[in-house]
């Protein structure tokens, strides 16, 4: 659990995503491309998430007790390991793919290491430092197949940067009491949980918006739409729940809800490139 392999998987299939954007249906053809891709995408995740642990460790003891650390089912020394582990498998799938994914992987990893060590505390600095990491596998894809649709690869980027900033800020609702106690000063520390209920609408609903600009550029067949038309109704459902009831209790059912939304519009971008 430390490696949160959902995320791990989903952030392989976004680098997929973007070198899809970039590279159409031809990239098919390099089944060794594609697996260094999600290789890239998958270890780096998981090296993100258990250093991430090992630093949020005291806070997880308030906010988390279940997680790995604080129940004591990994120390804080394997959380290390694992994330030093998983870092140099990331970077070496990186390195095999090209020197520019390679920088690219290193910039991630630096982007990582200070989220965790000091980002984190700065509140919502550090979610668009974590925003910018979830969005850099499109980017990373699209320089793997050639960058000739880096503009479209940009566009992708924004929309899951606004989405996920909106999970996070919503994740700082249900984290208050541990971030307060830790100096961590999220939007729901510094400004109250209403205004943080209402930042992160702000930004679902501006995920939302900006998904129809590749519909209205062309840049998509028709089977984008059906996905992200999912998720576009999904967050603007789960943005008038957190509007309704702004409780601890209902901002982790709508922080975990969004994940599966978002793997919904990934699914939509890969099918509106390839199909």
């Amino acid at each position: 659990r430390i490696i949160r392999p959902v995320n791990c998987v989903m952030m392989g299939f976004a680098v997929l995503v973007g070198a899809a954007i970039g590279g159409g249906a031809g990239l098919l053809s390099s089944p060794r491309e594609l697996i260094l891709a999600f290789l890239t995408g998958f270890f780096m995740t998981g090296g993100a998430m258990a250093v991430n642990d090992y630093y949020d460790r005291e806070i997880d003891a308030i906010n988390e007790p279940g997680r790995p650390i604080p129940s004591g089912a990994v120390s804080p020394r394997e959380a290390l390991v694992i994330s030093g582990v998983f870092s140099v498998l990331g970077l070496g799938s990186a390195w095999l793919t090209s020197v520019n994914n390679l920088a690219i992987g290193v910039f991630a990893w630096v982007a990582m290491m200070a989220y965790s060590t000091f980002g984190k505390r700065m509140g919502f600095p550090g979610n668009l430092m974590v925003s910018a990491c979830v969005s850099l596998p499109f980017v990373y894809g699209g320089i793997m197949a050639g960058g000739g649709a880096m503009g479209s690869s940009l566009l992708f980027a924004l929309i899951a940067f606004m989405a996920n900033t909106g999970r996070e800020v919503t994740k700082g609702i249900v984290d208050v009491e541990g971030d307060r106690a830790s100096g961590i000063k999220t939007v729901a520390v510094s400004m109250g949980p209403k205004v943080a209920v209402w930042v992160s609408v702000a930004l679902y609903i501006s995920a939302v918006l900006v998904s129809y600009v590749p519909v209205y550029l062309g840049l998509v067949s028709i089977w984008y739409s059906p996905f992200v038309a999912l998720t576009d109704i999904g967050l603007m459902y789960l943005s008038y729940s957190l509007v309704v009831d702004p409780s601890r209790e209902n901002s982790r059912r709508v922080k975990n809800r969004v994940l599966p939304l978002m793997l919904s519009g990934l699914v939509g971008f890969l099918a509106g490139s390839l199909l």
